[in-house]
């Protein structure tokens, strides 16, 4: 195969996740209508926790954060592919594919860490609930927000910067609906042993440390629930980590899920039609999941909705 350094490549083709005509706009009206699902339903989430200050806390504080994320996490990959479906083109430029790839991994990054913040600020509202106020101040909760964009971005960089050192050969058909990055790695011609051993070593890392913190949390929420002895404490308490377990659940259940498929098929595109259940459906359900299953956000929306009546 002839080879192309990353200066002189033009674009990469997004073969989506079918090449079939016929099912096109099927495709095109359900992602649609996902994206806008997932805009308008965290952008309420927001308004909400905003308009309420009953929902200042360091939890809901999160929650706005998570659901900025994930909206920006789906505007990255969703509106493209529309695009291209309406222009009846699969073609990305190279600058537009790397800022892809890196945005993704950022905004990932970023969800990644966030969940684990508010699995620690669950910990420390159960198990330490008279040092709560002390410990979970908006100092803290600001920092580690903070340090959560800074450490997916500097790792998004990292990976962006290992991807500009490969050449690329002439074939560049991407068999996914985004620029992933294991997908344009595979495309390159040039070794990609050291990129390889990143993707592996970052995310052990960066991937294992949040979740083990979030596992390390909840096994001590659970030891200190059980030893409560009323059982109103007890529901009281697994009801305040409902929701963000749910959300939990949902997103690392289809990344590992998405990893299996990858590991058990040969089929790139089986791969990327799974990963629509971690790119796409967990941004959109974590609104109903929060809106469903909390009181407090339940009694913020009806008092937005309210409000918007007047108006």
């Amino acid at each position: 195969m002839e080879a192309k350094n990353q200066t002189s490549t033009a674009e990469f083709l997004l073969l989506g996740l079918s090449e079939d005509p016929e099912l096109q706009p099927l495709i095109f009206g359900l992602f649609l209508s996902m994206y806008l699902v997932t805009v308008l339903g965290n952008l309420v989430i927001i308004l909400a926790i905003s308009t309420d200050s009953h929902l200042h806390t360091p939890m809901y504080f999160f929650l706005s954060n998570l659901s900025f994320t994930d909206i920006c996490f789906s505007s990255t990959t969703v509106p493209k592919m529309l695009v291209n479906i309406l222009k009846q083109s699969r073609a990305i430029n190279y600058k537009g594919c790397l800022t892809q790839l890196c945005l993704v991994l950022v905004f990932a990054g970023l969800e990644n860490f966030l969940l684990a913040a508010m699995a620690y600020d669950r910990y420390i509202a159960i198990c330490h609930p008279l040092r709560y106020t002390v410990v979970m101040n908006s100092r803290l909760c600001v920092l580690l927000t903070l340090f959560s964009l800074l450490t997916s971005t500097v790792d998004a960089l990292l990976h962006c910067l290992m991807v500009l050192r490969l050449s690329f050969c002439a074939d560049l058909e991407i068999l996914h609906f985004f620029c992933e990055l294991d997908q344009v790695i595979k495309l390159s011609c040039s070794d990609t042993l050291l990129n390889n051993i990143l993707v592996y070593v970052v995310t052990s890392i960066l991937g294992g440390v949040p979740l083990l913190g979030i596992i390390f949390s909840y096994f001590k929420i659970a030891s200190s629930v059980v030893r409560m002895p009323s059982t109103e404490g007890k529901y009281k308490a697994f009801s305040t980590c409902g929701s963000h377990l749910s959300v939990v659940s949902l997103f690392y259940g289809t990344a590992f899920g998405v990893y299996i498929s990858s590991a058990v098929t040969d089929s790139s595109r089986k791969t990327a039609i799974a990963s629509v259940m971690y790119t796409v459906v967990p941004p959109m359900m974590n609104p109903f999941i929060y809106s469903l299953r909390s009181r407090d956000m339940k009694e913020a929306l009806k008092k937005l909705i309210s409000t918007s009546h007047i108006l």
